[in-house]
């Protein structure tokens, strides 16, 4: 990425209203989505940090890297 000040470092949060999810995040930004919409995004990222950090939370080094 090339401009890492639009790089989020926290956490949005969700809760549900009216029969919708909705995700506040930093500075404001909100997503209202159905229920459905939220559990598939809610496991494409688990999916993509997952990746990101390895099953144990951490970056793989490159003698774990499955790719390499």
């Amino acid at each position: 990425m090339s401009d890492e000040g639009l790089i989020q470092t926290k956490a949005g949060q969700a809760h549900s209203e009216d029969g919708l999810v909705v995700l506040d995040g930093p500075d404001g930004i909100a997503v209202t989505m159905t229920a459905e919409a939220a559990r598939g995004t809610a496991a494409s990222l688990k999916s993509a940090a997952d990746e990101v950090l390895g099953e144990e939370g951490k970056p793989p080094t490159p003698a774990e890297d499955p790719t390499t």
